[in-house]
């Protein structure tokens, strides 16, 4: 899937120059401090989404620092990369060791051994109302139910809330039940994990390898400003972008062969002016 995606012109060239720019030591030598940065706000709290709606950012955090210690605890415990073992027999003391090194000791019985022993129960907590957000917000928002797709949009909504509530009835069987239905219990977000990493490159979850990308890029704007390079309008010379983001966009319109990559120098007043005039010049005259 992520080969289909790349090979859109548009999409090969976000996917290049951003993953380039992620990894120059050139841009980090210049700017250390700006990849850390780009990581914080516009990866880690997204403050983009801000700007469109304060709902939509806080839903999108829930679900992002919801999934991201459940697949840090999940994955490395599936692959035996750290362990808890028990310091003794008797007592409640545990040990956290990654690939067999002691790392941490602590009481099972404090805050920070409930804290360990129920850290996908916490991301769960997180993950349900974000995702529940969507969910309410693609059924009944008329902007968002135009555009969406089932399959695209919905499916993996879903899958996060299954995968969360089938591990919260885990955590639910051993308090209230006393172990009863485990086995079975068990089970589900197993199948609904196992589905899930299937059909990541099939809906919205692809956006884990588009977002890093798009640091990339944003990477790319910023340090081409710190050489001043902005690109300025042909018709108002006010500043559009910088000069190596608007060459980009050209070569993406040449690669489409769109046929009119020069507008890509002019900012979007001039654009609607140069249209209008157009309009008047060569298609309004033809009335009689």
């Amino acid at each position: 899937m992520t080969a289909v995606w790349v090979s859109a012109p548009g999409a090969r060239r976000l996917f290049r120059k951003g993953w380039r720019s992620l990894f120059s030591a050139e841009n980090f030598r210049r700017t250390p401090t700006a990849l850390p940065k780009m990581i914080a706000t516009y990866l880690g709290f997204q403050k983009f989404l801000g700007a469109r709606s304060h709902a939509r950012w806080a839903a999108h955090q829930l679900i992002f620092w919801g999934c991201i210690p459940a697949a840090l605890i999940t994955f490395p415990l599936t692959w035996g990369w750290f362990t808890f073992t028990s310091d003794s027999g008797a007592g409640p003391g545990y040990a956290m060791r990654i690939w067999g090194i002691k790392v941490l000791g602590f009481d099972s019985l404090s805050f920070i051994g409930w804290v360990m022993f129920h850290g996908l129960d916490l991301a769960a907590v997180l993950v349900i109302p974000g995702a529940g957000y969507f969910l309410w917000r693609r059924m009944k928002d008329r902007g968002a139910i135009t555009g969406q797709r089932s399959a695209y949009d919905m499916v993996p909504l879903l899958a996060l809330i299954v995968i969360s509530v089938t591990g919260l009835l885990l955590t639910f069987s051993s308090i209230f039940l006393h172990g009863g239905g485990y086995e079975f219990l068990a089970v589900l977000p197993m199948v609904s994990v196992v589905f899930t990493l299937i059909y990541i490159p099939f809906g919205k979850f692809f956006h884990i390898v588009q977002r890093p990308a798009a640091v990339g890029m944003q990477l790319f704007k910023y340090t081409a400003r710190q050489d001043d390079e902005v690109f300025a309008c042909r018709r108002c010379e006010e500043p559009i972008d910088t000069g190596p983001y608007v060459e980009n966009l050209r070569g993406t319109m040449r690669d489409l062969e769109l046929g009119f990559d020069a507008w890509a120098e002019y900012c979007p007043r001039c654009k609607r002016v140069l249209r209008g005039n157009a309009y008047l010049t060569q298609v309004k005259k033809g009335f009689k």
